[in-house]
């Protein structure tokens, strides 16, 4: 968890604020149909718990965040240029809401969609 101290106290950011974070801007972004688990049993989990942060992994090193983000590409689109475009928007997103350093975003292509009927 970060912290920070203020004059009136401390702030603490969980990860499930920072994963919440980056969930939106990466369903925002260009060629990204959805976001994948990263195993079947945290798959089962999240889809019970109805987890908005699903294929989000979020660790905090001191003062940096090193963030996982498990998608799922639309057939067609340029994979690496999906890939470079999800890791850019959600540093940007972090960085800009949190003023926090991101210090690594690993984004994993755990599937493709073919047709928009699935």
């Amino acid at each position: 968890m970060s912290k920070e101290e203020t004059t009136l106290g401390s702030i603490h950011i969980s990860p499930n604020a920072v994963a919440t974070i980056a969930y939106h801007a990466t369903l925002r972004s260009y060629g990204v149909v959805g976001l994948a688990s990263r195993n079947l049993a945290s798959g089962l989990a999240q889809t019970i718990t109805k987890d908005p942060n699903r294929g989000i992994s979020v660790r905090y090193d001191e003062d940096k965040i090193d963030i996982d983000i498990y998608i799922i590409v639309q057939y067609g689109t340029r994979i690496t240029s999906v890939a470079t475009s999800v890791a850019n928007i959600v540093q940007f997103n972090v960085e800009k809401a949190l003023g926090v350093r991101v210090n690594s975003i690993d984004v994993h292509v755990a599937g493709l969609r073919v047709g928009d009927d699935e």
